[in-house]
């Protein structure tokens, strides 16, 4: 695809995202924070390479997307905490893993909230459940988060019922409070979450990303901080309308397309040639692609070779962080498996260090110390 289909295509997709006018899209008052400091973690420095990214915080040890999460996931040595966001009926940006929240948090258990069970259309799929943009935020603030995936991570969902569910500006509060603890960089890779439903909703998920984030003193380029979407009109937006000047990261899958593009029929695919990349390389600074997308997988389910994903990304001056890296049997490949229940931990390590071997800048783990061991281990041998 070249610059100008990719250009015209955001153009198109721009237009369909515009908010309309409501009542709901004004922020409420930002909730009570810590003090922004502005100077833990100021610039990106003396960070590691490669990067272990904290795939919703220890999401194998504790229920996703909640400070404890975040907390042990730098304590097992990650270098970057990543907060999934998504906008409550009052415009705050909150970090769940999607808008819909039956699977995250009990709200199914509170029967004052039975009647917002819903149907709404998701990326063009109808998507019944609960979302977040149907509380206030005081509301959300009442309900607990739990493991999604409880029976493969008991664990994790231990835990289950303990935690809130935070907001950005708490996230970012505590990537510096963290900083502070440890005594090094660590750094934040949000991800702006469905935008154009977000608009269609009434919301400007962009706008608020940005007032945060300059709230914070992680408005550079030289921050620690990346924001992600799998839409590109997201990350378009955020540099020309809402004077973003930090590093993004655009998310892709081997299959399909970004949404705010599908009516032009734009796929990933094409998004992700070499010509493309380079096009892209004006909005973008990363791509963070789904892991296939760097080593294919073979027919029987065995990790396959690489492909050229991460030399083309390169010679277009972008980083290439793909996602993600579980150690359950169920998401490794069948070569990597120990044993056959699905649940039991197989050489997670092994996937990832092969991934290392092939130049990727940073890995998504669900579990960050087998990703930091595997990192120590190769760079040893090197």
């Amino acid at each position: 695809m070249n610059a100008t289909k990719i250009a015209t295509a955001l153009v198109a997709a721009a237009a369909l995202v515009v908010p309309a006018a409501t009542a709901t899209a004004t922020p409420a008052a930002s909730p009570e924070k810590s003090q922004s400091s502005g100077k833990p973690g100021y610039r990106e420095k003396n960070m590691a390479d490669p990067l272990v990214l904290a795939h919703r915080g220890a999401s194998g040890y504790r229920p996703e997307h909640t400070l404890a999460a975040y907390d042990l996931a730098v304590e097992q040595g990650a270098d970057y905490i990543e907060p999934d966001l998504v906008m409550t009926k009052d415009g705050v940006l909150v970090d769940r893993h999607e808008p819909e929240i039956s699977g995250t948090t009990d709200v199914a258990d509170h029967p004052e909230f039975a009647d917002r069970k819903t149907t709404k259309n998701l990326d063009g799929k109808p998507v019944t459940g609960w979302f977040v943009d149907d509380f206030t935020l005081a509301e959300l603030k009442t309900l607990r988060a739990k493991e999604r995936l409880g029976s493969m991570r008991p664990e994790s969902a231990s835990y289950d019922g303990q935690f809130e569910v935070p907001t950005f500006e708490e996230v970012l509060a505590t990537r510096e409070a963290l900083s502070r603890k440890t005594g090094r960089v660590i750094g934040i890779i949000p991800e702006i979450k469905h935008s154009t439903y977000l608009h269609d909703e009434g919301f400007d998920p962009e706008a608020e990303v940005a007032r945060l984030v300059t709230e914070y003193h992680l408005n550079h380029p030289k921050a620690p901080l990346w924001v992600q979407s799998f839409e590109l009109t997201a990350l378009k937006d955020l540099r020309d309308e809402h004077g973003y000047k930090g590093k993004s990261t655009f998310l892709t899958t081997v299959k399909g397309g970004p949404y705010d593009l599908h009516e032009q029929g734009t796929t990933y695919a094409e998004l992700t040639t070499a010509a493309s990349m380079q096009d892209l390389s004006q909005w973008i600074d990363g791509f963070g692609p789904e892991k296939n997308a760097v080593i294919a997988r073979n027919a029987d389910g065995s990790l396959g070779e690489p492909t050229s994903f991460v030399e083309d990304a390169h010679a277009a001056g972008l980083k290439v962080t793909p996602w993600t890296f579980r150690s359950e049997n169920s998401f490794l490949p069948v070569d990597y498996r120990i044993g056959t229940d699905p649940a039991t931990h197989g050489r997670a390590k092994d996937e990832v260090t092969r991934f290392f071997e092939v130049g990727i800048d940073g890995a998504f783990c669900d579990q960050p110390d087998v990703c930091v061991e595997a990192r120590a281990d190769f760079l040893e041998q090197d």
